[in-house]
């Protein structure tokens, strides 16, 4: 199968501090997979790390046949990559439609995506005039997911889409990523392990900075000592 992204080996520094110590990912094209790790175990420095805004001191990234450890994020992002932060980070004086539009590279990009994007998102379409601070948080996240979506991304890195949704906003955003997977690699971070295992076709582990496992979920799964150990969480099986 071919990979759309390898991370070999990579140091990051934040300020005095050692975050990430030898991650290594690497990443089949079309296909979800899920980076799993415990609160501060260095899940989101290494997206940021992969786009270039926490450039890593050591080690290769390599994205659709290129090094890209040490180019700007503004040129690792034209390559084809994605971002969804965890915080969302939505204009909130701004309308649905112009947080859409301010996320376009050439004028006319959201036009070729509206119809997939309220597709994916009807509440979005609905509430286009709304400005952002009059949005639910499940709506905030959707935007902030469909703003990924206005331009071509061969790569998508998702941060935390599920934090502070009720179910079944959950729910909603399963199946926009499932839809969103059709067309585009995504590498999701998910601390809700339920719907990590739903979405994921292989996953790593990061432990304190690094990669201790990987593999295919369904394997996963079923290794509830491996799941209460790095993750925390004691699960009776996943249906």
């Amino acid at each position: 199968m071919e990979n759309i992204l390898t991370v070999d080996g990579i140091h990051t520094f934040i300020g005095q501090f050692h975050i990430l110590e030898g991650v290594s990912l690497t990443i089949p094209k079309g296909q979800i997979t899920v980076l799993l790790g415990r609160n501060g175990a260095g899940k989101t420095t290494t997206l940021k790390s992969i786009l270039g805004l926490t450039p890593p001191r050591d080690g290769k990234i390599t994205f659709d046949g290129q090094e890209i450890e040490g180019k700007r994020a503004y040129d690792i992002a034209n390559l084809g990559i994605g971002y969804v932060p965890e915080n969302r980070i939505i204009f909130s004086n701004l309308s649905v439609l112009e947080n859409l539009k301010i996320a376009e590279k050439k004028r006319g990009d959201l036009d070729k995506k509206s119809d997939f994007i309220f597709q994916l998102f009807p509440d979005l379409k609905r509430l286009y005039k709304l400005p952002g601070n009059h949005l639910s948080g499940g709506q905030q996240q959707m935007l902030a997911v469909a703003r990924a979506l206005v331009t071509d991304n061969k790569l998508l890195l998702i941060d935390e889409p599920s934090e502070g949704l009720a179910p079944i906003l959950i729910e909603q955003m399963m199946e926009a990523i499932k839809e969103l997977s059709k067309t585009t690699t995504i590498l999701l971070v998910e601390q809700n392990f339920i719907m990590a295992s739903k979405l994921g076709q292989q996953y790593y582990i990061i432990d304190d900075g690094a990669t201790v496992m990987n593999g295919e979920m369904n394997e996963l799964i079923s290794n509830t000592e491996v799941i209460k150990r790095y993750l925390g969480v004691s699960i009776g099986g996943v249906k």
